[in-house]
């Protein structure tokens, strides 16, 4: 599975009940960008790496706050 369907899947796993826009665009050159309300949240150009596995999740609940429950907690 292609790292940015995997990242996909973890936030919409746990947190598609405050998702309200999701956007997952191909693009050349293995370029992958997170946006959370506007905002870059990662940059694989500004990083010159992959996020590990994991790592998107972290930064997406780092975003939305600890008060958010998981989606079935």
């Amino acid at each position: 599975m292609p790292r940015a369907v995997r990242a996909t899947d973890e936030i919409l796993k746990d947190y598609q009940h405050v998702v309200e826009d999701f956007k997952l665009i191909p693009s050349g050159g293995g370029r992958f960008e997170l946006l959370v309300n506007g905002e870059l949240a990662y940059s694989k150009k500004a990083t010159g790496r992959h996020a590990e596995d994991g790592e998107v999740l972290k930064i997406f609940e780092g975003i939305i706050g600890p008060d958010v429950p998981k989606y079935n907690d």
